[in-house]
């Protein structure tokens, strides 16, 4: 398994007040995606000018910010299963959100601390 991105990821019930934050900072939107997991999930990767990223994800049914980190993987099955051998649990059961560029679940450890674990697919229409 290769980690092709590890970088700081914020998951929020009130990502704009977030987002413009950060722009305060110096950083800048890069990407945007909509309609993550199946829901009304909006997700921004932002750089500032020195490379630094960070993630922010708009989850309403957050009751508030969640820290965490985002992992971009070359092999979504063997790095889940790594983390399930570990003690990680899947924050939504058995469900891996999936679309034409990629896959993701949010892992939980044992001490509570939550890995994103996604593969982007770079390949896609």
């Amino acid at each position: 398994m290769k980690i092709s991105n590890f970088s700081p990821m914020i998951m929020s019930p009130n990502a704009e007040e977030l987002i413009s934050l950060f722009e305060e900072l110096g950083f800048e939107k890069r990407h945007t995606k909509t309609g993550l997991n199946d829901e009304d999930i909006t997700h921004v990767r932002m750089k500032n000018e020195d490379g630094f990223h960070v993630d922010i994800s708009d989850v309403d049914r957050l009751p508030q910010d969640v820290a965490c980190i985002r992992m971009n993987v070359d092999n979504f099955e063997e790095a889940y299963d790594f983390l399930v051998e570990r003690g990680f649990k899947n924050t939504q059961g058995d469900k891996i959100g999936e679309s034409k560029s990629g896959k993701g679940t949010a892992m939980m450890s044992p001490t509570g601390f939550i890995i994103v674990l996604s593969h982007h697919i770079k390949n896609h229409d």
